[in-house]
């Protein structure tokens, strides 16, 4: 048996809630070589719930609150322990879980034992006879105390009793899209992640981000194109060093420390432009590349539906709706009525899709929860269209189906909303019927940060409905030259030269039907996250564009005026 070690990569701060926090490192063991692990070894983690000296606290009896859990070899020597819920391997001898406060502040240090494992792979060791091979929790706790708390601890506050209702206010920080950088350029890729994590320490009057939205493009699989061998991660080797490189750097790697994040793949996690009907034409590199994302990513987030990559969470009274606008991704084929974005529609009630439950999930949060703001994140970008892919003004004034034939050749190769009108107008639709207020889209992509008014319109105008899309990205992307022109989005999408107005049903006849339109401002190319805050009071949403420095992005406002913030005004909620 060898000795204690820090982990190789983390601890991760993943999923958090009043009286829980999912937890994540990576272990290696000492004949590990890459992908290719040493079956002869089989890897544990430790977790220590420590003081601010780090020093290991103790319950009853003076039993520390120690706790030993896998890692797994088939998740390459990853693992998760959900502290505040779950007990030590084998769970007899164990502490029961650790009690958990809300909104409290709290340190766990974690740690990797490697033991000898005779079994074959084809076999398993319950966790039983696993952990009458491991030293006593006591023994191995105190080794834990004589650790560089750099190497090892994570620090996490959980979230407020969802009972209390929606908090007064809420902060906190989304972004996409983390070009890795090239030769000398490897550092300017990590520099961002510094200023986000001091966002979790209270600056002047304002209170700490609760959590970190990352929304896409964590890793570059392909670093310069898809077509292009060199570079190009098509091995499992290549896909796990390609998350090495991003967890592992420093300034990321203390931001995973500091933030509960949440995490959703876009097409750079595995090729880009990625979508379903590739699948005929390369299984290998979907099953490495997802084998990869579930490993580093997916696990440490909510597991809301089992093993599907959308989920749903809440913090401090406000609910989340991640969705996988990837993966379940499905292209015109014949036979086929449209593409489909969030999955094929529902034939079987029993089995629904992410659609049918993301828009159950939307009624439900108004029927229950009134205005409260509810936030759709989405890797592609809701709103605004880009000029190419816009709806067009050609059928403007035809039966709703034409209109959404409109341009349809460029809408067709786009790699966002508009190749999926279908998809788009159903949720449009299900939020004008149930007039679902206060909708936010969170998003990422297009390497160019900006907000978009989403406004709900009959022919006699604005019916006080709408919703919002916020953009942030990217968090390191060094060609703007090439990608994110912000005159190449739609500003306005009721201007001739800009049309891109949503039609809905509803109407009387075929040319009186509800239309949602949107403004767009806020533009901005540099490298950023955003800071979004919450307040109730006010029923203002404030979007700030901070940059690799953490200082304030002057943008316009909706007005075109240069500001340091944006506030968006919602409808007042409880």
């Amino acid at each position: 048996m060898s000795g204690l070690r820090a982990p190789q990569l983390g601890p991760i701060v993943g999923h958090t809630s009043h009286d829980r926090c999912r937890l994540w490192i990576r272990g290696r063991a000492p004949r590990d070589e890459g992908a290719h692990l040493g079956a002869e070894m089989r890897t544990v983690g430790l977790l220590g719930v420590v003081d601010e000296r780090g020093r290991l606290r103790t319950g009853e009896a003076g039993r520390p609150w120690a706790y030993y859990f896998r890692l797994h070899r088939e998740f390459d020597r990853t693992g998760t322990f959900v502290l505040g819920q779950e007990t030590s391997l084998g769970g007899e001898d164990g502490p029961a879980p650790f009690p958990l406060e809300p909104d409290t502040d709290y340190r766990v240090r974690m740690a990797t034992l490697t033991v000898d494992d005779p079994l074959p792979d084809a076999e398993s060791l319950g966790d039983g006879d696993l952990a009458e091979r491991l030293p006593p929790l006591a023994t191995m706790g105190e080794l834990l105390e004589g650790f560089d708390s750099a190497d090892c601890e994570a620090r996490f506050r959980t979230f407020p009793d969802p009972d209390a209702g929606p908090a007064d206010e809420l902060s906190f920080l989304i972004g996409s899209c983390r070009y890795p950088g090239l030769l000398w350029k490897i550092k300017e890729a990590d520099r961002i992640f510094a200023p986000m994590a001091a966002q979790f320490q209270r600056q002047g009057g304002r209170w700490p981000a609760r959590f970190t939205l990352l929304m896409g493009d964590q890793i570059y699989a392909d670093k310069y194109h898809r077509h292009l061998p060199i570079g190009r991660a098509d091995t499992f080797e290549e896909m796990q060093s390609r998350y090495h490189e991003a967890f592992g750097a420093p300034n990321m790697r203390r931001l995973l420390r500091r933030s509960p994040v949440y995490m959703i793949l876009d097409d750079h996690e595995i090729e880009d432009n990625w979508s379903q009907d590739r699948l005929r034409d390369n299984h290998h590199l979907f099953n490495i590349a997802i084998g990869a994302y579930m490993s580093y990513q997916w696990s440490h987030g909510p597991r809301s539906f089992g093993r599907r990559l959308y989920y749903r969470f809440e913090c401090a009274g406000y609910p989340f709706f991640v969705v996988d606008t990837r993966t379940q991704r499905y292209r015109q084929r014949a036979g086929l009525h449209d593409n489909h974005l969030l999955g094929r529609p529902t034939i079987d009630p029993a089995h629904p899709g992410q659609l049918d439950r993301l828009r159950e999930w939307l009624s439900e949060q108004q029927r229950e929860h009134g205005n409260v703001p509810k936030f759709l994140v989405t890797s592609s970008v809701f709103a605004p269209s880009p000029i190419d892919e816009r709806l067009g003004n050609e059928l403007r004034d035809e039966p709703e189906r034409q209109r959404l034939a409109a341009n349809l050749e460029k809408r067709e190769a786009s790699d966002a909303w508009p190749a999926y009108p279908r998809t788009r107008q159903a949720i449009l639709q299900h939020i004008f019927d149930n007039r679902i207020q206060n909708v936010v889209f969170l998003s990422g992509d297009v390497h160019c940060a900006n907000i978009a008014r989403l406004s709900f319109e009959h022919e006699q105008g604005d019916i006080g409905l709408f919703a919002y899309d916020v953009t942030s990205s990217a968090l390191y992307w060094p060609f703007p030259f090439a990608d994110g022109d912000p005159n190449g989005f739609v500003h306005d999408s009721r201007e001739d030269e800009q049309y891109d107005g949503f039609p809905l049903e509803g109407g009387e006849g075929d040319h009186s039907g509800p239309v949602v339109h949107y403004r767009a401002w806020g533009f901005s190319q540099e490298d950023n996250f955003c800071r979004l805050e919450l307040d109730k009071g006010r029923h203002r949403l404030r979007v700030r564009v901070l940059d690799a420095q953490g200082e304030p992005v002057k943008v316009t406002d909706s007005e075109g005026r240069r500001v340091q913030a944006n506030d968006l005004p919602l409808a007042p909620w409880d």
